[in-house]
């Protein structure tokens, strides 16, 4: 959801978090579609997930973070993000659904793109310039998330990630090896980086 300008750097929900490990392309867990929130609603155990994702984000430097990708089986994920109009978006939702766009309507750019779970390299992928998400919040009441720009890109590519789709899917062939093949050269330095930033907030990191 939007929030104003003085809006904390990170999310508070972050102060009350761990850092999790965050799973890699190959992992099962991040190619196949996750289980859809029902029991869960209004639990401590929901709540505390939400904020140990929200920290996990903001270590890895992320703009959101699906929960396959910190190995838990749900349709849930968290982010904060700006739009293409510096609007900062901020928030959760489960069992997210895209609306979809007729045809004609839809307008599709190409932007470079990244992952946490592909540690390192980005490449261009092709996404709709608008996005519009219905889910709902940890206790079960409606929301509706809409997105322009880098924004839409966000809610688009992590709900990719509950569907098991990494950007490196939407690739050719070739263009995924060889993002796969970068990410195999720096991912240890990105994980060292992800560890100093957890030290710098007082937290444990957990990559290996």
């Amino acid at each position: 959801m939007p929030v104003e300008g003085d809006y904390p750097v990170r999310a508070p929900e972050s102060a009350r978090g761990q850092v999790l490990r965050v799973t890699v392309a190959g992992e099962d867990i991040l190619h196949r579609p996750c289980k859809p929130a029902g029991a869960e609603f209004g639990t401590p155990w929901l709540s505390q997930l939400i904020d140990d994702m929200f920290l996990t984000m903001y270590v890895a430097e992320g703009a959101g973070l699906a929960a396959n990708q910190v190995d838990v089986d749900l349709r849930l994920f968290v982010y904060d993000c700006y739009d293409d109009d510096d609007v900062r978006h901020v928030g959760h939702v489960l069992n997210p659904v895209v609306d979809p766009v007729a045809p004609e309507e839809r307008r599709l750019l190409d932007a470079g793109e990244g992952c946490l779970s592909v540690p390192g390299p980005t490449h261009d992928v092709h996404r709709a310039e608008r996005a519009v998400v219905r889910g709902l919040d940890k206790d079960g009441k409606d929301v509706v998330i809409e997105g322009t720009g880098y924004f839409a890109r966000c809610l688009l590519h992590e709900t990719d990630h509950l569907n098991g789709l990494l950007y490196v899917d939407r690739l050719t062939k070739r263009q995924r090896r060889a993002v796969l093949r970068e990410m195999d050269d720096v991912k240890d330095s990105v994980f060292a980086r992800r560890a100093e930033r957890a030290a710098a907030l007082g937290a444990v990191s957990t990559e290996r």
